[in-house]
């Protein structure tokens, strides 16, 4: 089994910066796709970045320019760098990861989520 565990969420005045991390861990044998999601109180919860295994990237429209996706495969960790923060941009952020143990190959993991608050 895997396990993802995100950190770096808080309050944050709008146009500053937070830095979210995912650390996955268990026996795992290969972390492939990373990603970011949110999901604010009434609605969807959306896709806002993608890093592949090859380090290609994916944003939602909403958040290009202002977040960076990136990971460290040593440490099998997906960071997500949040910049110029917006009140539209509080949520709860998730992690998710496609990852390979022994016994599964390629299933999904998601983490407990963490709360991002862009407020005055």
């Amino acid at each position: 089994q895997v396990q993802l565990v995100e950190s770096g969420g808080g309050l944050v005045q709008p146009g500053g910066s937070l830095r979210l991390s995912c650390v996955a861990s268990g026996s795992i044998v290969r972390v492939h796709d990373m990603e970011w999601y949110r999901q604010a109180p009434g609605n969807v919860r959306e896709l806002v970045a993608r890093i592949t295994t090859g380090d290609s990237t994916n944003y939602a429209e909403s958040v290009k320019g202002r977040f960076t996706i990136s990971r460290d495969n040593a440490k099998n960790t997906v960071y997500l760098q949040m910049n110029s923060l917006r009140p539209e941009d509080t949520a709860v952020y998730y992690c998710k990861a496609v990852a390979s143990t022994a016994s599964r190959w390629r299933n999904n993991y998601w983490g407990q989520g963490t709360q991002v608050t862009v407020s005055s």
